[in-house]
């Protein structure tokens, strides 16, 4: 008979954590991609984490599940943002959820970490009025993230800045 693993706990994270954030996103672009994405995206997405988890009116939160053999290290996290969008039939103050990072380290995928950190970011996104919480979700977390209430909603379409000259 195995033994039951301790539940995992996820915390709001920090500004020192910003760091470790912006690792485990560049390994959620590696498992969607296949490669790693190094670049200059990073130490933007570090400064900008540092700044918008130091306010105290956060419209930026994270939740992150630390390493108990390695201290400084996270295992998992999830990052959203609360938007506020014009107020809708069913949305009456147009605040909406973006989850816009979930991700685990490889080598601890499956422990509970991601649902732990997604579960603490919805609470926070509940308690805030977010009336809708979207994402866009690899495979590989569909069944994560229907078991947390997501269904499908509509067909996403995305326009990017044409390059310049």
């Amino acid at each position: 008979m195995s033994t039951p693993r301790p539940a995992t706990t996820a915390r709001p994270a920090v500004p020192a954590d910003a760091e470790e954030l912006v690792e485990l996103r560049s390994l959620m672009f590696e498992a969607m991609h296949g490669e790693a994405r190094a670049g200059s995206w990073r130490r933007p997405a570090a400064d900008l984490l540092v700044r918008r988890l130091a306010e105290p009116e956060r419209r930026l939160q994270a939740y992150v599940v630390d390493d108990p053999e390695r201290p400084g290290r996270l295992l998992s996290c999830a990052v959203g943002t609360l938007e506020q969008r014009l107020p809708a039939p069913g949305h009456p103050d147009g605040l909406f959820g973006f989850v816009f990072n979930v991700c685990t380290r490889p080598e601890r995928r499956g422990h509970g970490h991601a649902r732990a950190c997604l579960a603490a970011l919805l609470g926070w996104f509940d308690a805030r009025g977010a009336t809708r919480v979207d994402l866009h979700a690899t495979e590989d977390g569909q069944a994560l993230y229907r078991s947390l209430g997501f269904r499908g909603h509509s067909t996403p379409l995305s326009r990017q800045r044409p390059p310049a000259g």
